[in-house]
């Protein structure tokens, strides 16, 4: 008897679902996103992937909307960006913003001075908006996620110099 949703829930899942999840596992693979979930008539799917720090942040993301100039090239595979001695990691697993709300002026841009304590960007994470702070004083060298990309604990968000 425990069985039946299982049965009902497979019942529910036709070849065309399965083209999707099969599109959905590309587009991380392409993305370097570690899940996606949509909702389609009922159908609620999660692809998701483990993948280490190391190998999320070895080639940015292009952004799919307009956005700042703020995202600096990686020199991919040149040095590990975690081990960076200005890197600011990901206290926690959210989704990164670079700026309070929608449509505002960013917190930081590539070339910015920033002081210790100074928002840097916002992670939400359980619908709460998480200000990251700079560690340290310096200049914004590089800004390693995009705006309203889901970022990992520990993963490296901005380097300051």
């Amino acid at each position: 008897m425990a069985r039946q949703p299982d049965d009902k829930a497979a019942a529910k899942f036709s070849s065309e679902d399965s083209a999707l999840i099969r599109e959905l596992a590309l587009l991380l693979d392409e993305t370097s996103l570690s899940e996606i979930e949509i909702e389609r008539a009922g159908l609620r799917v999660r692809v998701a992937r483990n993948i280490s720090v190391a190998a999320q942040v070895a080639v940015p993301v292009q952004p799919a909307a307009p956005a700042p100039a703020a995202l600096a090239p990686a020199a991919a595979g040149s040095m590990d960006l975690a081990t960076h001695p200005g890197v600011v990691p990901s206290p926690m697993v959210g989704t990164a913003y670079w700026a309070p709300e929608p449509g505002a002026k960013p917190f930081i841009e590539v070339g910015s001075k920033v002081s210790q304590g100074q928002t840097l960007l916002i992670i939400e994470a359980m619908k709460t908006m998480n200000q990251i702070p700079s560690p340290r004083a310096g200049t914004v060298t590089q800004i390693l996620v995009e705006d309203g990309q889901p970022v990992e604990f520990g993963e490296p968000l901005v380097i300051i110099e």
